[in-house]
């Protein structure tokens, strides 16, 4: 079997190669340029195709002879939907028996525009491709690991709403299930984690697991937007200031009793997301 996997040289692209490559499945990895293939590589990829999803430049001769594909667009893409378009009709015309499509939860939260088109983009994708599985995944663990082990949780969001933050190997995981294994087409999962945690918890948690003092401080929006946000696109700050808003008012809140079922297993906690791998 022969998975191609969009964005592949992510860090979920990479989970995703990682995980059908430790169950022996062929990885075609989709770059946008060669000189990044090596990172495809060294997570499992076997061949390399370079694509422009803005164009769809490549995107024939990439699904050609594959089996199942997972995509997943660059993160809070303005164009989000005409790429899934894009992708999905290359797919259907290849014949594609599986498509994976990585969503977001909730993606029909009008307070946060970046869903919204993960929403139109799924209706796009299942458009062209009934059968596609669609995946949302809450947020990562591991978006907030390298910061939790530095001794200091600083977001420009509420410390105290609440979130289920996913393991990214579990999502990583849960996606590998839905494209090699028969019963998960057409449908769509919900990947939330375990817990319900403020980040002010979380930093509490690290404290314990780590051994040592982890502060969990607030930033205000204005730093963000002249600090981390200022080198972003103006699409793309705008998009994340309205989530960070959006996160003040209510967090970002799944089940896991999907995720559970999917992986056969707990998924992983905060506390397993901060403990060195055996």
């Amino acid at each position: 079997m022969t998975v191609l996997v969009i964005g592949a040289t992510g860090k979920t692209g990479r989970a995703v190669t990682r995980a059908l490559a430790s169950r022996g499945i062929a990885v075609r990895a989709a770059v946008r340029s060669a000189d990044r293939q090596n990172m495809a590589y060294a997570a499992g990829a076997q061949s390399i195709s370079v694509v422009d999803l803005e164009t769809g430049a490549g995107l024939t001769e990439a699904v050609d002879g594959v089996d199942a594909v997972y995509h997943l667009a660059p993160n809070v893409h303005p164009d989000e939907a005409a790429i899934a378009g894009r992708v999905a009709a290359a797919a259907a015309a290849a014949g594609v028996g599986r498509f994976a499509f990585h969503s977001v939860l909730h993606p029909d939260d009008a307070s946060m525009p970046h869903h919204l088109r993960k929403g139109e983009a799924e209706h796009v994708v299942r458009a062209a491709l009934p059968r596609a599985t669609v995946l949302r995944p809450a947020a990562y663990h591991q978006n907030l690991v390298e910061a939790a082990r530095s001794g200091r949780l600083a977001v420009p969001y509420s410390l105290d709403t609440p979130f289920t933050n996913v393991d990214l190997d579990d999502v990583a995981e849960g996606a590998a299930t839905v494209l090699t294994r028969h019963g998960h087409e057409g449908l769509t999962y919900e990947l939330a984690g375990p817990e319900v945690l403020s980040v002010r918890d979380q930093a509490a948690v690290a404290s314990e697991v780590l051994g040592r003092h982890v502060t969990a401080e607030h930033v205000p929006l204005e730093g963000w937007t002249t600090g981390p946000g200022a080198s972003l696109p103006e699409q793309a700050r705008a998009d994340l200031l309205a989530m960070f808003t959006a996160y003040d008012r209510h967090g970002l809140v799944g089940e896991a009793d999907t995720l559970r079922r999917l992986l056969g297993r707990e998924p992983r906690t905060w506390a397993l997301a901060l403990s060195p791998p055996d």
